[in-house]
C-alpha cells in the first residue's frame, strides 16, 4: 500500500526527523511506500499532488499545527503526538492500512478543507475530540516552536558579545550613536545589542503563535499586540513580562473564535479576516492587557522574580533537582519544554539567580543522551544493535543539548531508563546550581561553554550527571536481566522435572 505523512514537533529539530525515520524503516519493514513531509524548523518540501492523490492513507505524527492540511481532504487519516511515531510506527501504519481499508474518513483533515475553491487559511493540529489540556497543550507548544528560533539566535548573540566585551557590555553607548569600526568592543556592542533586539521579539511571538494555534492568521494581530503590550505596560512593579504574554495569546485566540460565530451580511463577510476581526479583536485584547491583566500579572512576575533571587543554598540546589527532575522526564516533552521555557522566560529578567537556572537546565538536558551514550560503550551487551548505533549518534546529540537523542532508548525500555534518565538529570541540575553556574545563552550545549560562568565546574556537574545515568541504567538493565535469566532457568528445571 501507499502511505504519505507529515511529521512535525514544537522545536521542528529532532523529533519531526526521528518520526519521519521511523515512519518509513517501518513501511520497508512491511514492503509498503512512505512519502513523508518534515515540516521541520529548516522549512519542508511539501508532498507532491500526485503523491497524495495516490496515498491509500494518511498519518499526521505532529504535536503542533499541520500546514495546509486540507490538501489531504477524503483521505483515511490517522493522527497522534510524534512521541508515538518514534515509538510505534508500526502500530500506527497498521492502524493507517486498517483506515484504508475499512474507508475511515479524514476526520478534522475533511474538516479543514476550504468551501467554493477559497484558499483556507492553516488548520491547526488540535482536533475537535481533544480535551481542553491536550489543546491547552498543543496551543502553547506552537508558541513555543515559534519562539525558539529567536531565543537561539539572541541568545547566542548576547553571549557572544559578552564574551569579546565583558559584561560591561551592557552600557555600551548605541552603536547607531557611537561604532568604531576597528574596535572589538563596538563589535561586542553591535552583537550585544543585535542579540537584545531579537530577545524584544520573545513574548510578542509567543503570544502571537499561541492566539494563531488557537483560531489561525486572524489572531496573530491582536496575539501579537497583546504580547508586546505585556513587555511594556508598566504597573506598580514591572511589565507582564512572560506571564502576560501567555495571558494575551490565551485571550487573543478565544476573542477571534468568538468572533467568528458572529452572523455578518454576506457584504461584510469579505473583508471579515482581514478588517474586521483584527481591528475588533486588537481593541478589546489591547484594552484587557492594558487596564485589567497587565497590572496584576506585573506584580506576580515581580513576585516571581524576587522569589528567584532570594533563592540561596539549599532552596537553590532543590530548584536544580526539580528542573532535572523535569528534563530528564520526557525528553523533549511537554514537562521538558515547561522547564525549559521557565529557563528562557528568566533569561529576559538578567538576575544571577536566572542565569544559574537557565546552566542548570541545559545540564540537565545535556545528560540522558551523554549517558546513555556512555552506557552503550561500556556495557554494550544490554543494548540491542541498533541501539549501540543510536549511543554513537546520542554523543553528539547531548554534546549539542538536544535531549531527544535518548527517546530511543526509553521508547524500548521505559521502566528503566526513564528513572535513570530523571536521577543523572537531577545531579546535574542541584550540581550547577551548587556550583553557582551561569549561562546567558538558552542553546548550544558543549559549544557555548567558554561563555557560561564556572566552565569547569560546570563541565564537572555535566559529568557528574552523566556517569550517575550510565552508572543507574546499567545497574536497572543488568538486575532486570539477571531476573529474567533467573526466572528462566526456573521455568526450565520445572518442566524437566
Amino acid at each position: 500500500m501507499k502511505f504519505v505523512a507529515v511529521t512535525s514537533c514544537p522545536t521542528g529539530i529532532a523529533h519531526t526527523y526521528m518520526a519521519a525515520e521511523a515512519l518509513e524503516q517501518a513501511a520497508v519493514d512491511s514492503g509498503d511506500e512512505m512519502s513523508v513531509e518534515t515540516q521541520g524548523s529548516a522549512g519542508s518540501e511539501p508532498l507532491s499532488p500526485e503523491t497524495i492523490a495516490a496515498a491509500d492513507a494518511v498519518i499526521f505524527a505532529a504535536d503542533v499545527e499541520v500546514r495546509d492540511r486540507e490538501r489531504f481532504a477524503g483521505k483515511p487519516l490517522v493522527q497522534s503526538g510524534v512521541k508515538r511515531a518514534i515509538s510505534g510506527a508500526k502500530e500506527m501504519l497498521e492502524e493507517a492500512r486498517e483506515a484504508a481499508r475499512t474507508g475511515v474518513p479524514a476526520g478534522a483533515a475533511a474538516a479543514g478543507a476550504g468551501d467554493g475553491g477559497a484558499p483556507p487559511a492553516p488548520q491547526t493540529k488540535v482536533t475537535e475530540g481533544a480535551g481542553f489540556g491536550s489543546k491547552l497543550r498543543q496551543w502553547l507548544m506552537t508558541g513555543v516552536s515559534y519562539v525558539i528560533p529567536f531565543v537561539a539566535a539572541g541568545g547566542l548573540l548576547i553571549a557572544l558579545g559578552f564574551a569579546l566585551g565583558g559584561y560591561e557590555i551592557n552600557d555600551a553607548p548605541k552603536v547607531t550613536e557611537q561604532f568604531n569600526w576597528g574596535s572589538l568592543q563596538s563589535w561586542a556592542a553591535l552583537m550585544f545589542q543585535i542579540g537584545v533586539a531579537a530577545f524584544s521579539f520573545l513574548v510578542p511571538i509567543l503570544s502571537g503563535f499561541i492566539a494563531f494555534a488557537m483560531a489561525d492568521r486572524p489572531a496573530l494581530v491582536p496575539g501579537i499586540v497583546g504580547g508586546y503590550i505585556a513587555t511594556q505596560v508598566p504597573s506598580p512593579h514591572a511589565p507582564a513580562g512572560f506571564l502576560g504574554g501567555l495571558a494575551a495569546g490565551l485571550l487573543s485566540g478565544a476573542v477571534v473564535l468568538l468572533i467568528k460565530r458572529w452572523k455578518v451580511p454576506r457584504a461584510v463577510a469579505g473583508i471579515m479576516p482581514v478588517v474586521v476581526i483584527p481591528l475588533v479583536s486588537t481593541a478589546i485584547v489591547g484594552f484587557v492587557m492594558f487596564m485589567v491583566l497587565g497590572p496584576p500579572l506585573g506584580a506576580l512576575t515581580t513576585a516571581l522574580t524576587d522569589w528567584l533571587n532570594g533563592l540561596s543554598g539549599t532552596n537553590r540546589v532543590l530548584l536544580g533537582v526539580l528542573l532535572g527532575l523535569m528534563m530528564g522526564f520526557d525528553m523533549g516533552g511537554p514537562v521538558n519544554k515547561t522547564a525549559y521555557a521557565f529557563a528562557v522566560a528568566g533569561l529576559t529578567t538578567g538576575t544571577e539567580t536566572s542565569l544559574q537556572i537557565m546552566a542548570a537546565v541545559m545540564a540537565a538536558g545535556m545528560t540522558p543522551p551523554l549517558g546513555l551514550a556512555l552506557a552503550t560503550v561500556l556495557r554494550k551487551r544490554l543494548f540491542t544493535h541498533v541501539e549501540q548505533e543510536n549511543g554513537k549518534a546520542a554523543w553528539v546529540l547531548g554534546a549539542s543539548f538536544i535531549t531527544e537523542g535518548a527517546i530511543p532508548f526509553a521508547a524500548g525500555d521505559p521502566l528503566r531508563v526513564i528513572p535513570s534518565l530523571m536521577l543523572g538529570s537531577a545531579t546535574a541540575g542541584a550540581l550547577s546550581m551548587a556550583f553557582g553556574c551561569t549561562l546567558r545563552a538558552p542553546h548550544g550545549g558543549i559549544f557555548v561553554v567558554p561563555l557560561i560562568g564556572n566552565p569547569f565546574l560546570y563541565l564537572l556537574a555535566i559529568a557528574i550527571g552523566t556517569v550517575v545515568t550510565t552508572v543507574s541504567v546499567i545497574a536497572l538493565k543488568s538486575f532486570h536481566r539477571q531476573r529474567s535469566e533467573q526466572v528462566e532457568t526456573a521455568a526450565t528445571a520445572a518442566a524437566t522435572a
